[in-house]
């Protein structure tokens, strides 16, 4: 292709689209060669295959679903697109299922047609330089950010204990990720690693899901159960969300963190049980403590060893290496190539604050594995709402900055009272803005920013901004 212009196959029964796309292919400096079926396509590829097919997808004679079928088997490198004008749901799916580069419904844009031919080229050329999948058992945690060293240290400096840990973080951190590398690095690795989410489970049913019940015990109680206590005897027991835990179980928990024994509900014998417990939590337990919906003497018991697992927006070092993993793994998940991100794509992913954490980041790879065309990833191709958080995040940034120019602005100049200044603008802006958004409704601004009814109309008359009805 370096030597020569771009052979383009145009495979259409439909003679005025063969005739445009053929011009438009010219203009883009390309070498178009139009068929009206794929009939004899089978001994075409032999002597000159071309770089990209462009295919009706409904034809006499040869499908270009079965023209996919063929491609995919024959030469599976050469990227088809598929234009049809029967825009329904079988078309879609058939076309992507056989392989297809991309699928464009008739009537489209020749300018769009043009640029899915040259991505098409791009992915061609770019198809030898993509790493090579590789069947490496890939790491547990991925973590070059020094917070993340951190939590390694722990795990190892852990990997002979027995001591409960209680792991903190936001949602999405991967707090079971690491209640598991716990279990695996300790002496209980060949012993079970049990899991419940206390918010997950019915509050009626905890208490039985963790101590178990005998028959009869309550209504519906057709046999005895063993809870995850029993079931985790000499390995672990990982409690995810401790802190959404009913206060009348914390007091069991305590008792068995304790003494190591229990009871089965409707039970009258004693159940020895050696358990490691892990307890994960999104939530401030100490907070949770000083308000009385958290034992204190229960959190004291699982507080043992903290390990603090940081937000994603705190480890970007980590970013580029949580990229390529989740996008590698999504493909191997679906069958399919993997994608690979251009440096602007990748530039604006790591930039962003990824609220959901790893969780999040896992599911946009997930999603542009799926729905990004080609193997390569522009920024264009990102899901809607990361690119609306890239232009919010941008603009906050270009905030931040005016307003740090403006407070050097003041200093420079010997300005004082500077904070109580800047503060009244900055509320006005913003009173301002939610006005003009609410259409001066006062209590649906006010509710926008957070702030009580009257406490906006008392600004509005400090900053002397006009009070609207």
């Amino acid at each position: 292709m370096t030597n020569r212009s771009a052979l383009v196959w145009v495979i259409d029964d439909d003679r005025s689209i063969r005739w445009v796309l053929e011009k438009a292919l010219l203009r883009a400096g390309m070498t178009p060669r139009c068929l009206a079926s794929a009939d004899n396509v089978h001994a075409l590829l032999e002597r000159e295959p071309p770089d990209v097919i462009i295919t009706d997808i409904r034809m006499p004679g040869t499908s270009g679903i079965e023209l996919l079928e063929l491609i995919h088997s024959k030469a599976p490198a050469i990227p088809v697109i598929v234009i049809t004008a029967h825009t329904d749901l079988n078309s879609a799916v058939a076309s992507y299922r056989g392989g297809a580069f991309e699928y464009l419904p008739k009537p489209f844009d020749i300018d769009e047609a043009v640029a899915l031919v040259r991505r098409a080229l791009e992915q061609r050329l770019r198809r030898p330089a993509l790493r090579e999948p590789t069947s490496m058992k890939p790491p547990e945690i991925i973590g070059e950010a020094p917070a993340m060293q951190e939590v390694f240290r722990a795990i190892g400096r852990l990997s002979n204990a027995h001591f409960s840990v209680l792991i903190s973080g936001e949602s999405g951190t991967g707090k079971e990720l690491v209640a598991r590398a716990l279990h695996v690095h300790s002496p209980r690795a060949n012993q079970p690693f049990v899991v419940i989410n206390m918010a997950a489970v019915p509050r009626e049913l905890l208490e039985s899901e963790l101590f178990g019940h005998e028959r009869g015990a309550f209504t519906g109680a057709l046999a005895q159960r063993k809870g995850r206590f029993e079931q985790a005897d000499g390995g672990t027991l990982f409690l995810d969300e401790i802190g959404d835990m009913p206060a009348e179980l914390q007091t069991r928990l305590l008792r068995v963190l304790a003494d190591g024994c229990f009871y089965r509900i409707g039970g009258h014998e004693q159940i020895q049980t050696n358990v490691r417990v892990i307890a994960a939590t999104n939530q401030d337990l100490e907070e949770r403590v000083k308000q009385g919906r958290f034992r204190e003497d229960l959190f004291h018991r699982l507080n043992v060893i903290r390990i603090n697992l940081p937000p994603l927006r705190e480890r970007r070092e980590d970013m580029r290496a949580l990229l390529a993993y989740f996008l590698g793994r999504s493909a191997e998940e679906l069958g399919v190539d993997g994608k690979e991100l251009t440096a602007d794509a990748e530039a604006v992913l790591c930039r962003l604050p990824w609220p959901g954490n790893v969780r999040q980041l896992e599911n946009a790879c997930r999603w542009l594995t799926v729905m990004a065309p080609g193997e390569i990833v522009r920024l264009e191709d990102l899901p809607p709402e990361l690119r609306a958080s890239e232009i919010t995040t941008d603009a906050a940034r270009e905030w931040e900055n005016s307003l740090r120019n403006a407070a050097r602005a003041c200093l420079d100049r010997g300005e004082s009272q500077i904070m109580k200044d800047l503060s009244a603008r900055f509320e006005r802006v913003l009173i301002e803005a939610a006005l003009n958004h609410t259409s001066g409704r006062k209590q649906d601004a006010a509710l926008r920013l957070g702030l009580g009814r009257n406490t906006l109309t008392r600004k509005l008359k400090e900053l002397g901004l006009p009070d609207t009805p």
